[in-house]
């Protein structure tokens, strides 16, 4: 499987919310796509969003969230991994509304892209393209807002006026270190020896030159009985 956490096992995991691979053991995690990923260890660190004194898998319930973006690459991977926390979450693309509930994709024909954001307290914007801005006069106090396009879709300056909006601009970095932590993950899953393992082969191994050392001590002793017959003759 891929570094990027994008092959057809993990995919289909993740809009499973299957979170391993090696079920019922659950020892083995799966990988997710790393640019989501890192939007959701950013998400994490902001204050007022997830939860940890609930369960996994509900620790963003009660949060209405909107990306901006649905590309298989980021936009819809991300609203699956936040609904997958217990969040509601819309989708939205050039042409369409979706919102990810608990596992579930639903069209919101009713809905707007203005709608959406300002029912919304975790905002994702990811549109590649320099010429979009989201208007700010959507969003609501306390919020937080996350870029993830190379270009800044939303204006900075009239943003932070919000009172209580927490804003982080780029998530590159962090992207950067969630493909290193896919890359160790991999190593662990698949290549790294557990001690059980290496156990269990130090005692192949021993068993394997036990084997071998009776067949020479057999062969050695046949061959001395044939030498004494012979002398004998």
């Amino acid at each position: 499987c891929d570094v990027e956490g994008l092959c057809h096992l993990y995919r289909t995991n993740l809009y499973r919310n299957i979170r391993f691979i090696d079920a019922p053991a659950n020892n083995i995690k799966c990988l997710l796509p790393c640019t989501a990923l890192s939007v959701i260890k950013i998400i994490e660190h902001c204050p007022n969003c997830y939860d940890y004194s609930r369960p996994v898998g509900t620790q963003l319930s009660g949060k209405v969230v909107t990306v901006i973006n649905r590309s298989e690459i980021v936009g819809r991977p991300l609203a699956a991994m936040l609904a997958n926390d217990g969040a509601d979450v819309y989708s939205v693309d050039i042409n369409s509304i979706y919102m990810f509930r608990q596992g579930k994709l639903f069209k919101c024909d009713d809905e707007t892209p203005e709608s959406c954001v300002r029912k919304s307290s975790i905002i994702v914007t990811g549109v590649p393209t320099k010429a979009y801005r989201l208007p700010t006069e959507w969003i609501k106090p306390d919020s937080t807002v996350v870029n993830v396009a190379s270009f800044k879709n939303v204006d900075e300056e009239s943003l932070l006026k919000i009172p209580g909006v927490v804003y982080v601009p780029m998530v590159g970095k962090v992207t950067v270190a969630m493909l290193e932590r896919n890359l160790v993950r991999l190593y662990e899953n698949f290549h790294r020896k557990t001690d059980e393992q290496k156990e269990r082969e130090l005692e192949e191994k021993k068993a394997k030159q036990g084997r071998m050392l009776h067949w020479y001590t057999a062969i050695a002793v046949t061959a001395l009985l044939g030498i004494q017959l012979l002398r004998r003759k």
